[in-house]
C-alpha cells in the first residue's frame, strides 16, 4: 500500500538478447541436473519496487525510465521495463 500522493513502480532489468548470463546458464544446468529437463534456457535479472512520491501515474513512470536509464540498468548490457505496480 503506498501512501496518498506516491505512485509504487516496478522496475524489471533484464540482460539483453545475445548477452551472456552465466548466473542463468549455471541455474540451467542445476535444473537440468535435478531432472528438469523440460527447461530450456534461463535468464536471470532483476526486479525493484520503487514508491516514488509522484500522484500523476505517468509522470511516476517518466521518474521510473529516468531513474533505470541512469542508475538501475546498465543499458549497454541490459534492458528494463517499468510499469505503474
Amino acid at each position: 500500500m503506498t501512501a496518498k500522493g506516491t505512485t509504487r513502480l516496478k522496475v524489471t532489468v533484464m540482460p539483453k538478447n545475445g548477452v551472456l548470463d552465466p548466473q542463468g546458464k549455471a541455474i540451467e544446468k542445476a535444473l537440468g541436473g535435478l531432472g528438469f529437463d523440460a527447461v530450456g534456457e534461463v535468464r536471470v535479472g532483476k526486479v525493484m519496487l520503487l514508491d516514488v512520491a509522484e500522484g500523476d501515474p505517468a509522470k511516476a513512470r517518466a521518474l521510473g525510465e529516468d531513474m533505470a536509464r541512469r542508475l538501475l540498468a546498465n543499458t549497454v548490457i541490459e534492458s528494463f521495463q517499468v510499469e505503474v505496480a
